[in-house]
């Protein structure tokens, strides 16, 4: 499968339709399931908070995989990805409510690269604070 989007109509400074994503402690647990991590500060708030948390807090590879979700929604081909990569910045502290917690991500397009490539610049908050830095994606369009 190829990216849907053409690398030439593509300039920098193209914004990616934005999106907001809730995680509640159930998908928490999912999460732990799927990936084998059942680090107790992804789970169990008094443990989270004699670490010194603020509460339970999302695992990090969690808010990644939903940030890059803004870039393979745009391009229509998880495959397009050719390199990812994040600094965590701060958690995403998720409370035991219905609610819990929403990571807003937008992204844009900081550069065109060689060999039908884009550099795809995210930015990803919750309550207001920057999650993750240097949020850099290379994509491989069409």
């Amino acid at each position: 499968m190829t990216a849907k989007i053409s690398y030439d109509d593509v300039e920098v400074g193209t914004e990616l339709p934005a999106q907001t994503f809730s995680v509640t402690r159930a998908t928490l647990v999912q999460y732990a399931g799927a990936s084998g991590d059942f680090n107790p500060i992804h789970w169990n708030e008094k443990f989270a908070k004699e670490v010194g948390l603020p509460d339970v807090i999302a695992h990090g590879m969690f808010t990644m995989a939903e940030a890059i979700r803004v870039v393979t929604d745009w391009t229509g081909d998880p495959g397009a990805v050719v390199d990812y990569g994040v600094r965590f910045t701060k958690p995403v502290v998720v409370p035991n409510d219905d609610q819990g917690a929403s990571i807003e991500v937008s992204g844009k397009v900081a550069a065109k690269l060689d060999d039908n490539t884009v550099r795809v610049d995210l930015v990803a908050t919750s309550a207001g604070q920057k999650v993750l830095g240097m949020s850099r994606a290379v994509v491989r369009l069409a």
